[in-house]
């Protein structure tokens, strides 16, 4: 009997990053993962700003951007029939822009999935988490008090049972915690079924600019081949459809995948078959994220189609939702019922984005890309929360008007510029660990409150609002940000019964119970 805090379940981006989020908030906690290793297959492509945001208070963001190094100048979707035939731009080849300087410290990073991984695993393991690969989950049995798994060494055969507090399912799409929990999907289910293969080939002669994506076949026929690069120079990736009522990943041999790949290359050069597997292209959103002391995050949650890499970006923020929330309940800092805020914020996250990348990727494949309706910065930046974990949210749409320009509850802290003790940072590069208080130049009384659990920063004093945006963007005499970076309260009335430090407890206290 081995005992954990937390059982994570699934080794991929929503496991990998649960495991490091909370070791990073001290929370001791154990990853199984059925896999011997982090896949080399190339699978999600490219991180983007809201995601590099979170990294980088943990040090993360420079080695995360310098496992994209080698896909810097890709740019833009490319439709042909073969590489060597002609191209036509769906959209970009011109240089989109990677930094966001008025909305967020974070830029885009094209990093393989691959690539990143490790990355991850190295910095979890620092970190103090546990991490099982080649270990499969054979059972899930949650009571009042916790949950009891049995996993299995896949090598040696050998089982152990784990005792955890509670469990996260981030076992994917096919995974099997959200069926032991009997949690229904809702969505139209598989869409397509594909064969991923990597294979090396030196395309330099056929391949002078590079695309971030090139949907390959003859006209008319959506994609018979998705084709786009790797995590090594000469490493390529290429999708092939099947109908699995006809056919099935077995009948995709070394011989047929090599042979598939000079097609649409369109030339016959050395082709040298590195690995392949099979996956579903599906559209579904778990009825529920959590099962009492079991919670569901990631692909195991949610999965649309690529678009925007909005899966896999969301699975990390799915994990950096919910490890505070966890640190906190485990600390006796906050009652069980801020663990039901995840669902509340995430979930409606989700069926947003599980319409809008449908309906962006159909636009994409059409005829007129133009009418993608799918605005990326928002999506990114401007998701909208509303719960018990926030004093004031107003509501309504998840995506609102946009990239919310003010700091109010239930959405992410406007960005500024700071300077910190001579360093150039982000505001979000204070959240991560703890709540935050912002208060401004006159806010002396909130930045001596000394509430538990919160940090304060005292703008103009403690750091220096480098680009002078402090009064248009928060204009107040206080702000409480959660570990998050969302906007958890602030206080515009310098009149309010109470002083700062009640007001302050008061406001924790309701967010946390």
């Amino acid at each position: 009997m081995k005992e954990t805090p937390v059982l994570i379940v699934g080794g991929g981006y929503a496991g990998l990053t649960s495991a490091l989020f909370l070791s990073h908030q001290g929370v001791p906690c154990l990853l199984v993962d059925r896999h011997p290793a982090a896949s080399v297959l190339g699978r999600a492509r490219g991180i983007n700003p809201r995601t590099t945001e979170i990294y980088r208070p943990l040090g993360l963001e420079q080695a995360v951007i310098e496992a994209g190094r080698p896909f810097e100048e890709e740019d833009g979707l490319v439709r042909c029939a073969t590489l060597t035939g002609e191209w036509h731009w769906v959209f970009g080849g011109d240089g989109s822009p990677r930094t966001l300087p008025e909305l967020t410290a974070g830029e885009f990073c094209l990093a393989d999935q691959s690539a990143v991984e490790p990355i991850l695993i190295d910095a979890a393991r620092a970190r103090g988490a546990e991490l099982w690969f080649d270990t499969e989950c054979r059972s899930v049995e949650p009571g009042d008090d916790g949950v009891t798994a049995v996993v299995e060494d896949r090598a040696t055969g050998e089982q152990h049972t784990i005792r955890a507090r509670y469990v996260i399912g981030a076992d994917g799409y096919g995974g099997a915690t959200r069926e032991r929990l009997g949690i229904a999907r809702t969505g139209p289910g598989p869409i397509r079924h594909f064969v991923t293969f990597v294979f090396k080939a030196d395309l330099s002669e056929i391949i002078t600019k590079r695309a971030l994506f090139w949907i390959v076949g003859e006209p008319g026929s959506a994609a018979s081949g998705g084709f786009t690069t790797h995590a090594m120079r000469d490493h390529w990736g290429l999708s092939l459809m099947y109908d699995p009522d006809k056919e099935s990943p077995g009948d995709f041999t070394d011989e047929r995948c090599v042979a598939a790949a000079k097609a649409i290359i369109g030339r016959d050069v050395p082709v040298e078959l590195v690995s392949k597997a099979a996956w579903t292209e599906a559209v579904a959103v778990a009825d529920r994220y959590r099962s009492g002391r079991v919670f569901l995050a990631g692909d195991a949650a949610h999965v649309w189609p690529p678009a925007q890499a909005l899966g896999a970006n969301s699975a990390v923020q799915d994990a950096h939702n919910l490890a505070w929330k966890l640190a906190a309940v485990l600390a006796g800092r906050a009652s069980d019922a801020l663990l039901d805020t995840y669902e509340a914020e995430r979930r409606p996250v989700a069926l947003e984005l599980s319409d809008l990348t449908v309906r962006s990727q159909n636009a994409r494949f059409s005829a007129t890309p133009e009418d993608d309706p799918m605005d990326p910065i928002t999506s990114i930046l401007g998701q909208r929360y509303t719960s018990t974990a926030m004093v004031g949210a107003a509501g309504g749409p998840v995506f609102g008007d946009g990239v919310s320009a003010r700091a109010v509850p239930g959405t992410r802290a406007p960005h500024l510029w700071l300077d910190l003790d001579g360093r150039r940072i982000g505001v979000h590069d204070l959240f991560h660990d703890s709540f935050v208080l912002l208060c401004g130049p006159d806010g002396e009384e909130w930045a001596r409150a000394g509430v538990e659990g919160v940090r304060a920063c005292r703008i103009g004093t403690d750091a220096t609002d480098v680009e002078g945006w402090w009064e248009a963007r928060y204009g107040c005499e206080a702000v409480l940000v959660r570990p998050d970076g969302y906007v958890a309260w602030r206080s515009d009335t310098v009149d309010a019964e109470g002083t700062p430090a009640a007001r302050l407890e008061s406001a924790l206290h309701r967010i946390l119970h």
